[in-house]
């Protein structure tokens, strides 16, 4: 089964917001096991709406979604440019109504009642013979059933938008799409501690294609992200050849991140994790937050960006900083034992470094990083030299810690 993805919004199609909704939405449907031929940007007018939508429909997709442009402003028209995509006149939908009014109800009145209620008319109106999709906000998506395809029209914001998409998955028409998709869905691995290079270097010496695999590989910092498709016994030989060319690398094979990994790990071993930040300012312990059910296992953090922090808060001795300095292995590991220490935690990680574009010398440039791990019998730094812009700095610099304790926990 086949997808193809309209997003709508000037703002996006201008670089002002950014799509996450393509995103999302391509992601889910992959993990159903239907391909996504093309996400389509387009901004609010309605013939550009109106072409894309004609487009997708005219190719091989069996399913077409559109995200934004169902608000109840002059400028939301993708309704009105599915139904005439589609062929079915616009109606007004009495239940959407009372759903959008319901809605609203909820809202401080910043307009007229006037303006609210045309305003919620127009977003109780959809192609005629569509299932409406309860709002999540005031605007309804809606399902629409064309000749050949199925058209989901989705809210804009995010969490609308997200929130609207597991109501369509639940829609009769949509879950008949996802089912026959049902075991097609690639196999997604995430490997530590190799480069793109080698691993091009291995797939070609294994030749998935021979046995009919399609192999993707998406580097990600300090990581890579690999897929293989279709699942089954081929897939297994293949992923049996990348473990026995890059032993213990392959740290994920159900798409889990690094910190889902480790949040794992440390329930089960029924441990907790503190973290001391410098450099990365707080971006580990934003993405091992991002776990649900972190609190378990995650006690917290300090960003201990200024040395005066770091000596107050996390005990560095003056001595380390004014003989090593803040960047320094010296400095990390007394951030980490100072961490765990304050925080009564079982396992600590820091990090500092020079994330730039400033405050690099010679002796210590831009890109010089150090991470600590101290725990039960464990104490030990790593220095790296880590190439590119601060952000993507910080983010490597971020996994490889993350990475220094799961090798560490998994012994």
């Amino acid at each position: 089964m086949r997808a193809a993805l309209v997003v709508t919004g000037t703002e996006v199609l201008e670089g002002r917001v950014r799509d996450e909704n393509g995103a999302a939405i391509a992601a889910s449907l992959t993990a159903h096991g239907v391909a996504v031929d093309r996400i389509t940007v387009v901004g609010d007018a309605l013939h550009d709406i109106r072409a894309a939508v004609d487009e997708a429909l005219a190719g091989s997709a069996d399913l077409v979604v559109t995200t934004g442009g169902l608000g109840p402003t002059h400028d939301d028209r993708t309704m009105e440019a599915v139904a005439l995509c589609t062929g079915r006149p616009l109606v007004l939908d009495e239940a959407a109504l009372a759903l959008v009014v319901a809605a609203l109800a909820s809202v401080p009145a910043r307009a007229s009642a006037d303006v609210r209620e045309a305003g919620a008319r127009k977003q109780a109106t959809v192609p005629r013979g569509s299932v409406v999709l309860p709002p999540p906000g005031t605007a309804p998506g809606a399902v629409v059933v064309a000749d050949g395809a199925v058209v989901v029209v989705l809210p804009g914001p995010p969490w609308e938008c997200m929130a609207s998409w597991e109501s369509a998955l639940e829609v009769a028409e949509v879950a008949a799409i996802t089912r026959a998709g049902a075991g097609a869905a690639p196999l997604e691995l995430r490997m530590a501690n190799v480069v793109e290079s080698e691993f091009m270097d291995a797939v070609r010496a294994l030749r998935p294609a021979d046995d009919g695999l399609d192999v993707g590989v998406c580097a990600r910092p300090g990581e890579l992200e690999v897929t293989v498709r279709p699942p089954g016994p081929a897939a297994e030989r293949f992923i049996g050849g990348l473990d026995g060319a890059f032993p213990r690398a392959i740290f994920s094979r159900d798409g889990s991140r690094v910190e889902h990994v480790l949040g794992r790990a440390l329930l089960e071993r029924g441990e907790r994790l503190a973290t001391a930040e410098s450099c990365t300012g707080g971006l580990i312990g934003a993405r091992l937050t991002d776990a649900p059910g972190a609190s378990a296992w995650y006690v917290g953090g300090v960003v201990s960006y200024a040395d005066a922090v770091k000596e107050a808060v996390l005990d560095v001795p003056a001595s380390v900083l004014q003989e090593h300095g803040a960047v320094s292995a010296e400095a990390a590991g007394a951030m980490a034992a100072g961490v765990r220490r304050r925080l009564s935690a079982d396992w600590a990680l820091s990090v500092t470094g020079i994330a730039g574009p400033g405050g690099g010398t010679e002796e210590k440039p831009v890109g010089l990083v150090h991470v600590a791990l101290a725990g039960p019998g464990v104490a030990f730094t790593r220095e790296l030299r880590l190439h590119g812009d601060r952000d993507r700095i910080r983010q490597r610099a971020a996994t490889i810690a993350l990475h220094l304790l799961r090798e560490a926990l998994e012994g």
